[in-house]
């Protein structure tokens, strides 16, 4: 079943007649004042009127359209806007279930998300994307997605289980909407894997997102030639404007990952035209979304900031909607399109009253009135840790080949964000063995496959965690299916791993020996079947205890879970050693 299905000549004709005074609506809103976003007005005193999930008419008049069975909502006084529309988002980023994030999103009044399909492809591939396609369908809201860009990635533990056949059947699918995170490295350095899946990408009429963060010169020029149509990598106004000069769309990020709005915002000054400016969450965690909000804090901080409120709407809704080539069905409040329509107080305060998505009234006064559809997953999905053996102590020992001395070693040195440096570092030998030294904040790292079966496993070192004593473990691995390590005591590493096998996927904190918090994320590993407020004191605990245990990472769950991914500088862990995403090699984890 299409996610959004063709009007019959009968709807058509349905809608016309509504528009006429025919034939009566199902819902009306009167007496509001309309954002129309496709002319940047404010229309005083307009109304809407709705058949089935359609907007039949807008304008200053509908009483034509209303009679007894109309249901009806007065809004006199308030004012009307389009749904939010998400253009860049991970939703299994709040680690909880696509139903249990939708209950927190449904009353912020966003009724379109395009959401990358990367988490369960990481572990199942095409059947992990589909898995979370199926899960899509049916909710109150329009989700689509992007199909991963699996060679863009450049990971060495991710980048083979999607085949090129599987690849054409997911472009194919109607909730695919383009190739998402395309990775500008990779296209620069002349990958003909890559050229020829942007062009199998471009001639099925869907968009490629890109990733093009540090991209300068001739060099994001060279990307956007590509056919890369947007990034939302830009962290300032004049990284933003470089792109919107090549034609690109620009999606600031406001979410978890980064808050770049406040940098972008100059660009408000500059006289340039923002059509192609819009914002997105690039994911968003359980607590933000709990106590803040979702597109609708978005769209307040922008005013905030000083963009006009016309303007801030348009770049969450209709902006999105004309990049990828929606704006036929969604984006604005007119004839034709779905009924997405927002009723708040006034332009200067973004909080939903009502919330109508397809022309149903899914939320009121923050309370979600519609329940989620609830997917059930498959065994399959559950049963994503694969060991041939047992995990031990042993398996973390950093083996050199000799007795003592020193060796120079590359190591993984963390800043404050989810970027990181190769230092290079002396490290003692003591008995034909590299150990963790806590006093110089050097602690060893470990990716282990969970997916394959294969044994691989890797340990390295990392400097500026923090932690003075146990491990701390996780399965929800950015670009790859891997558990990733990080401890002062190979002991708690080891148990770590067994924690998580025996929980089917997760994150987990071990000192001595002993568990002291924990989330279990048995669907992919990705995902909690735990409720949001559990999910969200749970993180908190880790945090805590980490924290208490000497790290002094803010977001250390989040720090950990990117050390796998290849679109961020410089050095980057795997199964198969270091990742030099520079020169897109492995390299030695001795100099």
């Amino acid at each position: 079943m299409s996610i959004i299905k063709p009007l019959s000549a009968e709807q058509l004709r349905s809608l016309a007649n509504v528009a006429l005074g025919n034939e009566k609506a199902d819902l009306a809103i009167l007496g509001g004042d309309v954002v129309n976003v496709y002319s940047g007005e404010l229309l005083e005193g307009w109304a809407v009127a709705v058949k089935g999930d359609r907007i039949a008419y807008v304008g200053p008049d509908a009483s034509h359209t209303v009679d007894h069975e109309t249901r009806v909502i007065d809004a006199s006084g308030k004012v009307l806007i389009p749904g939010f529309i998400d253009g860049h988002a991970h939703v299994m980023h709040t680690y909880g279930t696509l139903d249990e994030f939708l209950k927190y999103v449904i009353p912020t009044g966003t009724t379109t998300i395009i959401s990358e399909t990367l988490d369960f492809a990481f572990t199942l591939g095409y059947e992990g994307a589909l898995e979370y396609l199926e899960a899509c369908r049916n909710q109150p809201i329009k989700l689509f997605a992007t199909a991963p860009s699996t060679i863009a990635n450049g990971q060495l533990d991710y980048r083979s289980n999607i085949t090129s056949e599987q690849f054409q059947n997911l472009l194919e699918h109607e909730m695919i909407l383009g190739v998402g995170e395309s990775n500008w490295v990779p296209a620069i350095r002349g990958n003909q894997a890559l050229f020829e899946l942007f062009a199998h990408t471009l001639s099925f009429g869907k968009k490629l997102e890109g990733h093009a963060a540090g991209a300068k010169g001739n060099k994001l020029v060279a990307f956007a030639a590509t056919g890369n149509s947007s990034d939302h990598e830009p962290i300032t106004a004049d990284e933003a404007l470089d792109r919107l000069r090549l034609g690109m769309y620009v999606l600031i990020r406001e979410g978890d990952v980064r808050n770049d709005l406040e940098a972008v915002s100059k660009i408000k000054d500059w006289n340039v035209d923002l059509r192609r400016l819009s914002i997105s969450t690039d994911g968003i965690g359980v607590k933000h979304l709990m106590n803040v909000g979702y597109l609708n804090s978005v769209a307040q901080k922008a005013i905030e900031l000083g963009f006009d409120p016309i303007t801030a709407i348009q770049m969450v809704s209709l902006n999105v909607a004309e990049h990828f080539g929606i704006d036929d069905v969604v984006g604005g409040i007119s004839p034709g399109r779905f009924a997405d329509v927002i009723v708040i107080a006034n332009l200067k305060n973004i909080k939903p009253e009502v919330v109508i998505s397809n022309g149903r009234i899914i939320a009121q006064k923050g309370v979600c009135m519609i329940e989620p559809e609830k997917h059930k997953y498959p065994d399959i999905l559950r049963d994503t840790i694969r060991f041939p053996r047992d995990i031990g102590p042993e398996d973390f020992s950093i083996r050199v080949d000799h007795e003592a001395g020193q060796v120079t070693a590359r190591v993984i040195d963390l800043g404050r964000d989810i970027a990181n440096k190769e230092a290079q570092m002396e490290m003692n030998v003591v008995d034909c063995e590299v150990k963790a030294d806590v006093e110089r904040n050097i602690i060893k790292i470990s990716a282990i496959d969970r997916v394959h079966n294969s044994g691989k496993m890797f340990t390295g070192l990392i400097r500026g965690f923090g932690l003075k004593k146990g491990a701390i473990g996780v399965t929800a691995s950015w670009d790859a299916a891997n558990i990733i390590v990080v401890g002062a005591s190979d002991q708690d590493m080891a148990k770590a791993v067994e924690h998580i096998r025996k929980m089917g996927g997760g994150s987990v904190v071990v000192v001595d020996g002993q568990v002291l918090a924990d989330l279990p994320m048995p669907i992919a590993c990705q995902t909690s079947e735990l409720p949001m407020k559990e999910i969200d004191a749970r993180m908190d605990q880790i945090q805590q205890i980490v924290s208490d245990l000497g790290c002094t990472l803010p977001y250390a769950h989040l720090m950990m879970v990117t050390l796998t991914t290849t679109i961020v500088p410089s050095i980057r862990i795997s199964t198969s050693g270091l990742l030099d995403i520079k020169s897109g090699k492995t390299v030695d984890l001795f100099v």
